[in-house]
């Protein structure tokens, strides 16, 4: 009896033993599939549609979790057009708006700043980096001798060169990742296996290293920023009393706001913006600051940024990191010289722009109520937005039609461009010509250019709203339309808005709103917009198409 309970014993443990080996097998086999089908949705798909996905996802999920919440108690719910309008225009930064911002509840607003978050460029940017240390099967060891590659090429004919100093020759420019990615000793194959090993490590390291470094910057900008706006509007009675009146709580306007702004969205949680905020000229100061270094200063603000670290900690991943700027893969780490010219540029058409704003505005009914500090103040902080924030003091259907025009030219043009003097730009066209000179697909032979599509966008807009354009020329004319789309491309958020006052017809049931003038589109004009949110956001991956038409 014994012995045949001893026999079940067995039999039993070694059956658990196989069903444990088996199913750590099948574990091991279902991770290995999970890793490979994310490697090619990650590595292999284009990345265009992984974004294009990533925020249809996004702009889906924001919209069911804002119906799922209900709004402000004594508002009526938006339609699901303007809810879905609303989570596309946060996702996307583009702060264009179909409905008052009041509307929304104190868990709806959280809702959106989270939206904003996730989707703007460096948020973004930061997942790219995590994102991109997946390229390392795993993470490669760094004990690599890379002294024979040396000797060979004859750099140093008295210096052992291990792996511990190859971060210095790198610093000093003696050898660069890509010539000792090239290297290929003739007699000693484990020194090459070894040499890209310690490459691999390297920009392994430099890669992790710098998306720690974003995201330190995104938490530092958020922290201090919500921090100081929290500050000042609890210490000063004016701002303190608007929130009160309107229902909104500190906190949550400041960290709604900061986000916003870093991420160069444009909402802010009362209906005129931050036009009640105009006379403000302490909580305008401080969001400047994040208006820049969120967008158009941010690659000049993350080199100074690597560059300080590097003096500071002596750590080799910085000194990569500054001389490989290319080779890390970081679309917005450039390098010095141009980040010298992006700064100087991002401020020359500041000035432009502030120049020209206050010889044209300042005696005009724009800045009616306003000391001249304020109008200084306040004529800065409208020309900043105009490159990506989005955010006013002012209303834009009053200012005159030239500064309108400036802005149209304004939320055109690229978050970096630059003015680089041709001496600069001759390595980069060399560089950028050969890579045009491989092959190209018959898609990218048909493609339009940016402006193409805007025109596009806007006749499309014309048609769906030609009626009101009969009706109402007023309000509804090609200029607030181009505005309007220009903004939505550019992910401004800058909008004319929408006046009962200008209507040829004066009806009772007109009644002004705080909503943007997409508030008085039908569904397919709102819809249009949609789409041309979408294009705005990703108009990166467009930025060379429309070579092949040739106008001469």
């Amino acid at each position: 009896m014994s012995n045949t309970i001893i026999c079940f014993g067995r039999k039993l443990e070694h059956f658990s033993s196989t069903s444990r080996s088996k199913l750590s097998c099948f574990n091991q086999s279902y991770r290995g599939l999970i890793s490979t089908c994310f490697r090619f949705l990650v590595f292999r798909v284009n990345p265009f549609w992984v974004q294009l996905a990533y925020f249809i996802v996004l702009s889906l999920v924001g919209f069911g979790a804002l119906k799922m919440s209900k709004p402000k108690s004594g508002s009526v719910s938006p339609k699901n057009i303007d809810v879905f309008f609303t989570s596309v225009s946060a996702t996307t930064v583009s702060s264009m708006s179909t409905v008052e911002m009041e509307v929304f509840s104190n868990t709806q607003l959280i809702i959106i700043t989270i939206l904003m978050l996730v989707g703007g460029e460096v948020f973004t940017s930061m997942l790219g980096l995590l994102l991109g240390r997946f390229r390392f099967e795993t993470p490669p060891s760094f004990d690599g001798d890379i002294v024979n590659s040396i000797s060979n090429r004859g750099l140093q004919s008295d210096y052992s060169l291990t792996s511990k100093n190859i971060a210095q020759e790198v610093e000093l420019g003696r050898i660069t990742c890509s010539a000792l990615a090239n290297e290929k000793p003739i007699n000693d194959l484990e020194s090459n296996k070894n040499l890209t090993s310690d490459i691999k490590s390297l920009k392994y390291k430099a890669t992790r290293c710098l998306g720690y470094l974003v995201f330190g910057y995104l938490l530092v900008v958020h922290a201090v920023g919500s921090s100081l706006v929290s500050m000042y509007v609890s210490l000063v009675s004016s701002a303190r009393k608007i929130l009160k009146t309107k229902g909104i709580d500190i906190r949550t306007f400041s960290f709604f706001t900061v986000v916003s702004t870093f991420a160069n969205c444009g909402f802010v949680p009362t209906n005129e913006n931050m036009i009640v905020f105009k006379k403000n000229s302490g909580l305008l100061l401080l969001l400047i600051p994040q208006i820049l270094i969120g967008n158009t200063l941010y690659p000049a603000c993350l080199r100074a940024l690597i560059w300080v670290l590097d003096k500071m900690t002596k750590k080799v991943e910085f000194s990569y990191i500054l001389k490989n700027w290319k080779e890390m893969g970081y679309s917005h780490l450039l390098s010095s010289v141009h980040s010298c010219f992006l700064a100087a540029t991002v401020f020359g058409l500041t000035l432009v722009q502030f120049i020209l704003f206050c010889s044209m505005e300042w005696n005009s009914e724009t800045m009616d109520g306003f000391s001249s500090y304020q109008k200084v103040v306040g004529s800065l902080f409208q020309v900043v937005n105009s490159r990506y924030a989005g955010e006013s003091v002012v209303d834009l259907s009053t200012i005159s039609s030239a500064i309108l025009v400036l802005f149209v030219v304004m939320m055109y043009l690229p978050p970096y461009t630059s003015f680089i003097p041709t001496k600069y730009q001759k390595k980069e066209i060399e560089k950028g010509s050969q890579n045009e000179s491989a092959g190209k697909s018959i898609l990218d032979c048909v493609l339009f250019s940016q402006l193409s599509y805007l025109a596009i966008f806007i006749i499309l807009i014309c048609i769906s709203e030609r009626q009101k354009l009969k009706e109402d020329p007023l309000n509804f004319n090609v200029l607030n339309i181009t505005i309007e789309v220009v903004s939505a491309y550019g992910n401004v958020g800058f909008s004319t808005g929408y006046s009962c006052k200008r209507r040829l017809k004066g009806e009772q049931w007109c009644t002004d709103s705080c909503a943007g003038f997409a508030g008085r589109w039908s569904n397919t004009g709102k819809f249009i917009l949609i789409v041309v949110m979408f294009f705005g956001r990703l108009k990166n991956f467009s930025f060379k198409c429309g070579k092949a038409w040739k106008l001469s």
